[in-house]
């Protein structure tokens, strides 16, 4: 059955990688990114290959608050109904540290937006659907007021605290989640691939970024995942895992989601 999954940071990466793995096996995908010349050329690339209604493309830049609000407002006014949305888009090194609004703009595309574009679009998606959002083996403690504070913090420790709080929230949402309503993952899909942000990182080239697009192929189709809400998935060992200990901190988790529907209804969100 054909299935229309969105993924937003899909110009390249694993989210591209994944979005090519997705339309060779005939599903309609919703790519997402900020530089509209790379859509319009992916979108070009693509037409040689697949009819043109089985991709659709939208420019946002994440970190900016009114992109957001535009990007879900064009999905709701074209009726789109989801199978699945992959929150894949991340940040590691940025070329400003905070937002106008005085957020770190780690925490901000790889845990707020994420956030946000879920709640928005979960009353939309359709039965049996599933959010798969986008963890990693990088993840570190953190204050849940953290996400919302302009304090400075290293690259490293921006984007780890941000991992973590993305994960937090994916089992949280994705535990309250009954059957009717769709399935919240988190995933970490290996460490060390060859994207940009671990070149970043580490300096290195990484391994084959098809591995983490191919885990993120099994999470949106497979039945293996249909019944894993609230689970964190961890491609290093290659199967559901316990996620980090602050994942299971009741009260940290519940200041955490007190932060974030804070933050939602405080921009005309909710």
């Amino acid at each position: 059955m054909t299935k229309t999954i969105l993924i937003t940071g899909a110009t390249d990466g694993i989210g591209l990688a994944t979005a090519r793995t997705l339309l060779e096996l005939g599903h309609q995908v919703i790519l997402h990114g900020r530089n509209a010349d790379k859509l319009t050329a992916l979108k070009a690339e693509f037409a040689t290959q697949s009819p043109p209604q089985q991709l659709m493309t939208y420019t946002a830049d994440l970190s900016v608050i009114h992109d957001i609000h535009g990007f879900i407002n064009e999905l709701k006014q074209a009726g789109t109904e989801l199978d699945v949305l992959i929150n894949n888009a991340g940040v590691f090194v940025v070329p400003e540290q905070t937002t106008p609004e005085g957020i770190d703009v780690r925490f901000m595309v790889n845990t707020i937006a994420p956030y946000l574009l879920t709640q928005a679009l979960l009353p939309d998606m359709k039965q049996g659907a599933r959010v798969i959002n986008l963890s990693s083996a990088a993840q570190s403690s953190l204050v849940p007021h953290e996400i919302t504070d302009s304090s400075s913090l290293s690259d490293n420790a921006a984007y780890a605290k941000s991992k973590l709080a993305l994960t937090m929230w994916s089992m949280q949402l994705g535990a309250a989640s009954g059957r009717a309503l769709p399935a919240i993952i988190a995933v970490n899909p290996k460490s060390f691939l060859g994207s940009k942000m671990v070149e970043q990182a580490y300096g290195v080239a990484g391994g084959n970024i098809q591995e983490g697009a191919d885990v993120l192929v099994r999470a949106a189709l497979s039945e293996e995942f249909s019944q894993a809400s609230g689970q964190y998935f961890d491609n290093d060992l290659g199967c559901f895992a316990r996620a980090h200990d602050e994942a299971y901190d009741e009260q940290k988790v519940a200041e955490l989601i007190r932060v974030l529907e804070t933050f939602r209804q405080h921009h005309g969100f909710a």
